[in-house]
């Protein structure tokens, strides 16, 4: 057990150094919708306490932000902002390319103990051989958000839900009593979300944690990809992209979906006023009643340029933002933006009901597996890996496979031709 008394004088003391300095400067940032929003919203505070410091958030777009990382780095990084927004999985396009293009943050004061109050799945892809690249921000714990109305007609209790074998004896009795109601969705053709959940549930990756091999073939991932066509056959999991999927949820025609944590968002934000109160969570299944029910999708963390004049306001800003669960936790009250700082679990605001869930205590339900989410790589390559893996994907759930391990084996072995990488043996 962590000695929060020890921790939570760490957070204090280390936050309180950054605030208690003479610090000017003007910080801009690029970020993105409403990851932007809850960076000028803590900012606000920031400033308050630091008069000399002037804080700009440039909402740039998900996708310009990284176009213009990518430009402004391989032309010396003389046109980046202060800090930028970068996502976990296509973070290592960043370190291995442009190495110098970022501040090592343990040059400005990111030690051993404020690193630690991350989980490792957090800083794996953001510290690659030592390297404090960048800072943890939000992060995507996997929950199930389902209508608690279509779960109760058919006499279905979530919390029995242990295993993806229960999983789809639920989806069939809920489709014995509501027809027009599919148990849940995956973008089965354009995307590979929920066999990257799975497998991540089940330790595996398209890579080592290491970054040295391929492991996509591994039994892991084999045992997620089999599950996945389980359910597609059982007919318990329907095709659909993200706005079918939301257009689903608003029509009354599915019972759950499976996402990261910041899908609460989502669901409360675009739903109809009558279903209000509805909609519950619970921790994802997994193969079996023992796994550990534990995985993540999505997130980003918070780089420092190296051409930044205000290195150590920007520093400050961040200790202040992602290191304190004042700052994490307005981030989640005020966005939805979920927590990766460990010691937000136990803020009193997680643990309270929340109106649209029905009363339920959601963010609890949500978080409470952060701290046993595997790592999963992304490496330079997760794109190229990604592409190939929607292929074999759709070629398997249609048959073109005579099994996932052949499926997966095919998937390794053009990985590898692409990446020049080892499948792992």
């Amino acid at each position: 057990m962590r000695n929060t008394t020890a921790l939570a004088l760490c957070l204090i003391a280390g936050p309180s150094l950054g605030l208690a300095q003479d610090l000017s400067g003007d910080i801009t940032i690029w970020s993105w919708n409403i990851a932007a929003s809850s960076l000028e919203s803590v900012a606000k505070d920031f400033t308050a306490a630091n008069p000399g410091v002037k804080v700009t958030v440039e909402d740039l777009g998900n996708q310009q932000v990284f176009d213009r990382m990518l430009a402004a780095c391989a032309a010396g990084g003389t046109d980046l902002p202060d800090i930028v927004t970068v996502e976990n999985h296509e973070s290592e396009i960043f370190w291995s390319q442009f190495p110098s293009c970022f501040v090592d943050l343990k040059t400005l004061g990111y030690d051993d103990v404020m690193a630690a109050q991350f989980p490792a799945f957090k800083r794996t892809e953001v510290e690659p051989g030592g390297v404090a690249y960048a800072m943890p921000w939000d992060s995507g714990p996997v929950a199930m958000f389902y209508r608690r109305d279509f779960y109760e007609k058919a006499g279905v209790d979530p919390a029995a839900i242990k295993t993806w074998a229960d999983f789809i004896a639920a989806g069939e009795k809920i489709r014995a009593v509501s027809p027009d109601v599919v148990m849940a969705m995956a973008d089965l053709n354009g995307d590979t979300e929920w066999f990257r959940m799975m497998a991540n549930e089940q330790g595996c990756g398209y890579f080592s944690d290491d970054a040295q091999s391929i492991t996509v073939n591994k039994p892991g991932c084999v045992a997620a990809l089999e599950t996945l066509k389980g359910m597609k056959d059982a007919g318990v999991l329907a095709a659909g992209n993200w706005d079918e999927k939301i257009q689903s949820n608003n029509a009354g025609t599915v019972a759950t979906q499976m996402y990261g944590g910041w899908y609460e968002g989502t669901v409360r934000s675009t739903a109809p006023e009558d279903q209000a109160g509805k909609w519950g969570v619970y921790p994802m299944p997994s193969v079996t009643a023992d796994g550990s029910h534990a995985a993540n999708l999505g997130g980003s963390s918070l780089a420092i340029a190296s051409s930044s004049d205000s290195k150590e306001a920007a520093f400050a800003f961040l200790k202040h933002a992602l290191v304190t669960n004042e700052g994490q936790v307005k981030m989640l009250k005020e966005y939805g933006l979920v927590p990766s700082l460990l010691t937000a679990i136990e803020d009193p605001y997680v643990a309270e009901a929340q109106p649209f869930w029905g009363g339920q205590a959601v963010w609890q339900t949500i978080l409470e597996p952060l701290p046993r989410v595997a790592p999963s790589r992304g490496t330079p390559f997760f794109g190229d890996a990604d592409g190939i893996m929607r292929t074999v994907q759709t070629g398997y759930l249609s048959g073109s496979y005579d099994s996932a391990q052949a499926a997966l084996d095919d998937a390794a072995h053009q990985i590898e031709l692409v990446t020049g990488l080892p499948v792992a043996q």
